[in-house]
């Protein structure tokens, strides 16, 4: 049972539509609207749930929807050295060939989604007058997680961005078109989730949580490559708040709101509104002409070589193609021979939950949160962090030391087509290695600017020139 559904009504009765939209549009003369819907705490937390449905988007091929989550693969495991399309057409292609373009229509997606996010978080912080006592300091708590969660989204795929802090109308439109230095974006994530980390607690695992929180500041911190020993302290605090490694890796993906899931966005099958087509592109199930998100043979070296029992779940091949290999996570149709039951009775419309934060990211960034930049360690807690990740793939025997460039490959195959790989090697310093390496070997147009995306051509046209362009493009 989801603990999130979608309150489509909200949608109409508060006037939410595209990001520009959003920043630019007057608000609705009619009888109710965003000034003067909220008056009560259960009206403010359908505000709170429409958060989470702007991070889930829309399921549609229309191009002019916001797809959120859904379409944040190809920004991030496509971009690095982990996936690929199956056909190399369309704009999916420029993804896996580093040739992407500013007029993009899913990096437009993808940014105008996730700004929409923000404006919806804002939203919810503006209106916390209405709030009792008992609720406004974890109504804001749950805002500012969201709120962080856009932000070091965005900040780590474009660079410097505007920094919306609150809502913005005509006036305020230089605030929309901005580009802030990262730093300034930092302080906003930093402090958002420090106040989110003290406030909430762990009711939810698809909605805002302390733990959840809590790995995304340390998280942060391992990205800033500072503060790794209160890294470390927040994700010891979520290692002794009951969580736990499921004993079966399929189960993770598919035994859903597990023991090891700390944040996901929920997804219902079968419902136009509230389910996901994403693993249906995966798999081509719609014609099976095409298809998305086909792993590397380089990531499946890997697996092979590291992955344990953790390879059967991330790759198979491809039922009409023996040459071509999917991702098995997420799959909505099912795979008898994998004891995976079909998660809807549509592939279109399928309900796989989309996993955020888990408790082996955890385990493996408290490994790095000890390492604090070193390029090893025997500390006897990173290895027993190690060593249960290990362990849960079959792979028992002990670890005496642990490498920087282990366990990053260690990162590899435990989150394999889990959107991480990209952000990984970014945090670790090895980006430029390592893609440079996978494009020389097959052919691709890596260059360093690649390390970031074009600001989307359609934002800096409504900007008039002031939100400037990334190098490269």
């Amino acid at each position: 049972m989801k603990q999130i559904k979608i309150i489509a009504l909200l949608t109409m009765v508060i006037g939410i539509f595209s990001c520009e939209k959003d920043f630019l549009s007057p608000s609705l003369t009619s009888l109710v609207n965003a000034d003067n819907y909220y008056s009560t705490d259960a009206e403010l937390e359908t505000a709170i749930i429409n958060m989470y449905d702007g991070i889930q988007g829309v399921n549609s091929t229309n191009a002019n929807d916001n797809h959120g989550i859904q379409v944040e693969f190809y920004l991030t495991e496509m971009r690095s050295d982990n996936t690929r399309t199956k056909s190399q057409e369309g704009e999916a292609a420029q993804f896996e060939f580093y040739s992407i373009e500013a007029t993009n229509g899913i990096v437009n997606d993808y940014y105008r989604s996730f700004f929409n996010v923000i404006f919806r978080a804002n939203t919810v912080l503006a209106n916390l007058g209405v709030a009792s006592e008992d609720n406004a300091a974890k109504f804001e708590a749950e805002a500012k997680f969201v709120r962080a969660y856009a932000n070091f989204n965005l900040v780590r795929l474009f660079g410097d961005i505007p920094l919306v802090d609150r809502v913005i109308g005509i006036p305020d439109t230089d605030i929309a078109f901005t580009r802030v230095p990262t730093a300034s974006v930092y302080d906003l994530i930093v402090s958002d989730l420090q106040l989110a980390v003290a406030n909430l607690d762990n009711t939810y695992k698809t909605r805002a949580s302390k733990a959840a929180a809590q790995a995304l500041l340390a998280k942060v911190y391992l990205t800033l490559g500072t503060n790794y020993l209160d890294a470390q302290i927040l994700l010891e605090d979520v290692m002794a708040s009951g969580f736990a490694l499921e004993s079966d890796f399929k189960d993770v993906f598919f035994n859903e709101l597990n023991n090891e899931i700390i944040f996901a966005i929920g997804f219902i099958p079968d419902i136009s509104a509230d389910s996901q087509n994403f693993s249906a592109e995966w798999l081509n199930a719609v014609g099976r002409t095409s298809g998305v998100n086909y792993t590397t043979q380089d990531s499946r070296d890997a697996l092979d070589a590291l992955g344990g029992d953790r390879t059967q779940y991330s790759y198979r091949v491809d039922l009409d193609q023996p040459t071509q290999f999917q991702v098995v996570k997420y799959i909505p149709d099912g795979d008898d021979g994998l004891g995976i039951s079909p998660t809807s009775s549509d592939p279109t419309k399928a309900g796989n939950d989309w996993i955020v934060l888990r408790y082996s990211d955890v385990l493996l960034m408290h490994v790095e949160a000890i390492m604090a930049g070193a390029q090893s360690t025997s500390a006897p807690g990173a290895l027993a962090s190690f060593q249960q990740i290990r362990d849960r793939a079959g792979l028992t025997d002990p670890v005496a030391s642990i490498s920087k460039q282990e366990l990053l490959d260690e990162r590899r195959v435990e989150l394999a087509y889990e959107n991480h790989r990209l952000f990984d090697l970014l945090r670790f310093g090895e980006a430029q290695s390592v893609l440079s390496t996978f494009s020389d070997t097959n052919g691709l147009n890596y260059t360093a600017t690649d390390l970031l995306l074009p600001i989307p051509q359609n934002e800096i046209g409504l900007s008039n020139g002031l939100l400037t362009q990334n190098p490269g493009y």
